[in-house]
């Protein structure tokens, strides 16, 4: 389990320090509840699953991309050039 992935992503605004990477070394500085650790292990799953999908929309993009140059006439090398392959 990532704590700081799971804190920037749910606990956005929030203010913390995480000193290493367990629970114990979670400082909770702001007026809100501190999470309990059961309470973050609860949403790893799916904060894994967004991470997951936001890197497939960006290999969905970038294929769509190389399609579109290929469909305007670019050819593969061309493609290459631009920094983009599949």
């Amino acid at each position: 389990m990532d704590i700081a992935v799971i804190l920037s992503r749910r606990y956005a605004g929030s203010l913390w320090v995480l000193n290493g990477d367990d629970y114990a070394g979670l400082t909770w500085l702001s007026d809100t509840p501190k999470p309990t650790e059961a309470a973050l292990s609860k949403v790893w799953a799916s904060v894994q699953d967004e991470i997951a999908a936001e890197a497939q929309a960006r290999l969905d993009a970038k294929a769509s991309m190389i399609d579109k140059l290929k469909a305007l006439g670019l050819t593969v090398e061309e493609v290459v050039a631009f920094g983009l392959s599949k």
